[in-house]
């Protein structure tokens, strides 16, 4: 299972990688620009959209872990619900 969510996310990048590409060679394109340049240019936004993709779900994955290690306690009678019950 950790397999195949390792891979949708990283389809999931690739796709947003493609689809900002393509918005940019099509807007490239209609401008005055050389091939090369276009060309250029819609590799560093791919490149760039995936990079940033892939540190966005590095550090949320971070910020999940940490997040579910405060809210599940340690033990399941803590000193907190123990005294709150006898009140």
């Amino acid at each position: 299972m950790r397999r195949n969510r390792w891979l949708i996310r990283r389809a999931r990048n690739f796709l947003a990688a493609l689809v900002n590409g393509g918005i940019t060679f099509t807007i490239l394109l209609i401008a005055p620009l050389g091939l090369a340049a276009v060309m250029i240019n819609t590799i560093l936004v791919m490149v760039g959209t995936f990079l940033g993709e892939e540190i966005t779900d590095f550090l949320v994955g971070i910020l999940r872990k940490s997040i579910a290690g405060e809210i599940e306690p340690d033990h399941l009678h803590t000193s907190i619900t123990r005294y709150r019950d006898r009140e």
